[in-house]
């Protein structure tokens, strides 16, 4: 299986929306080059809050391009980076992979899935009832998540748009994703 980047972003200040790069660096244990959610511990402000000695499983967040689409069809207008995801792709079913995913992107990056972005009240103060567009509930009242996925990086490289994805799979059982 494989997909495609379709864009990139990154923003070295908080603010819920990422700007679209050119390319963006990733860089071996820390994440995005830049971005202010890289480094080895916690930077989302409410996981420093809780504990800023946790490990940053959160180095970079995917969303499928899909779902562009789908909350579109219910009045809702967003581009790459509006969700604050650093990398945008098209063609992988991102929120139906097992933990320990691998994905080589480009020349030489490679990250691995840690789990499911956790949305927050944030989507919606960027558009009032996204939030409710991204996050459901199944037949069985189990949550669904749909804002994407978050990663940590095991090798580093340049990621531009237009870049190939392939996977890997973990070998053993395969765990679902969970929020991280």
């Amino acid at each position: 299986m494989s997909g495609t980047v379709t864009a990139v972003s990154s923003n070295g200040e908080y603010s819920f929306t990422k700007p679209s790069r050119d390319s963006v660096r990733l860089l071996a244990g820390l994440g995005v080059e830049g971005d202010v959610h890289a480094g080895v511990t916690v930077k989302h402000r409410s996981r420093v809050a809780q504990d800023p000695t946790q490990p940053n499983l959160r180095q970079v967040h995917l969303i499928h391009e899909e779902l562009f689409a789908e909350v579109g069809e219910e009045g809702f207008k967003v581009a790459p980076g509006d969700l604050g995801e650093n990398i945008t792709t098209r063609g992988i079913d991102l929120l139906g992979l097992p933990v320990g995913t691998l994905l080589r992107i480009g020349d030489s990056a490679v990250l691995e899935v840690t789990g499911l972005r956790n949305p927050c009240l944030q989507i919606d103060n960027f558009q009032d009832g996204l939030l409710k567009q991204v996050v459901g509930r199944d037949e069985a009242g189990n949550i669904v998540r749909k804002a994407g996925i978050m990663s940590i990086v095991r090798e580093g490289g340049m990621v531009r748009p237009g870049d190939t994805i392939e996977m890997e799979l973990p070998s053993g059982p395969h765990r679902p994703l969970d929020r991280v």
